[in-house]
């Protein structure tokens, strides 16, 4: 997998990768060169086979400050609407990536979390916080509506219909402490503990049967929009399809040689 990016940090080790994006001064903003590498970076993610987890870290204190003024929403302003609709596709696509990576992805936000930085921490599978991190979808506060790169979709199923709408409608900030409580964020960490305790879970997960966490997040993703019935049909096809790897089979023998299963990812 690339780690030589030019519009954001990118480091391996290990099989986890860890990204961020690279303004502190401005408090990492996006950029239209930033959302596209991004894009095109978690695409190609899928076929990577020497990552298994990413962690999306926080620079300098702070997440994420959204599109950035100068660098988008100024030009936005001056843009007509097949430029707009291939601009907001375009971000669309990032989090259809991150969402379809294959691999488990862990958002490790601290400080500043807001507007296209709030939904890259809501379109990742776990999120550890401070408690001084912000999170805001303020789309409305720059004339926006609410729906923004799937937030209506995404965000209620995370911490509900009415506390979504109030997050997307009024474009406020949902605290540290709201966001744990709401269920947003798995728990919240130290300022000082905050990578240590991300590359902690990612390597717990990077420890287990990484064919088996490709599945689960391919089945998070594809169960919103089926019926039980379908669900649980796909779900059988696709722990048959496990069935058999040969961590399967590695977790059958450690069991009964009453050992720690040491899973390969095959």
């Amino acid at each position: 997998m690339r780690s030589d990016v030019k519009h954001f940090q990118c480091e391996i080790n290990d099989r986890i990768a860890t990204v961020r994006l690279d303004r502190p001064d401005r408090k990492n903003p996006l950029t239209f060169d930033s959302y596209a590498e991004l894009r095109d970076w978690f695409r190609d993610l899928v076929y990577a086979d020497d990552v298994d987890v990413v962690i999306f870290g926080s620079n300098g204190g702070n997440f994420s400050s959204g599109g950035d003024v100068h660098d988008i929403i100024g030009p936005l302003t001056r843009m007509n609407m097949k430029e707009l609709l291939r601009f907001t596709r375009m971000t669309g696509d990032l989090v259809k990536a991150i969402v379809n990576c294959g691999k488990p992805v862990i958002a490790a936000v601290d400080g500043v979390c807001v507007g296209a930085g709030a939904i890259i921490a809501m379109a990742s599978d776990l999120r550890l916080a401070t408690a001084e991190a912000k999170t805001a979808f303020l789309f409305t506060r720059v004339g926006l509506a609410g729906c923004d790169m799937g937030a209506c979709a995404i965000l209620p199923r995370i911490i509900g219909q009415t506390r979504a709408a109030e997050l997307l409608y009024t474009g406020r900030a949902m605290s540290a402490e709201e966001g744990e409580r709401w269920g947003f964020y798995n728990r919240l960490v130290t300022g000082d503990t905050l990578e240590e305790e991300a590359l902690k879970l990612a390597q717990k997960i990077q420890a287990g049967p990484n064919f088996a966490h490709m599945m689960t997040k391919t089945m998070l993703a594809q169960e919103w929009a089926m019926s039980i019935e379908q669900a649980i049909e796909a779900e059988a096809q696709a722990q048959a399809i496990c069935m058999q790897t040969g961590d399967f089979e590695r977790a059958y023998n450690a069991f009964v040689a009453k050992e720690r299963p040491v899973f390969e990812g095959d």
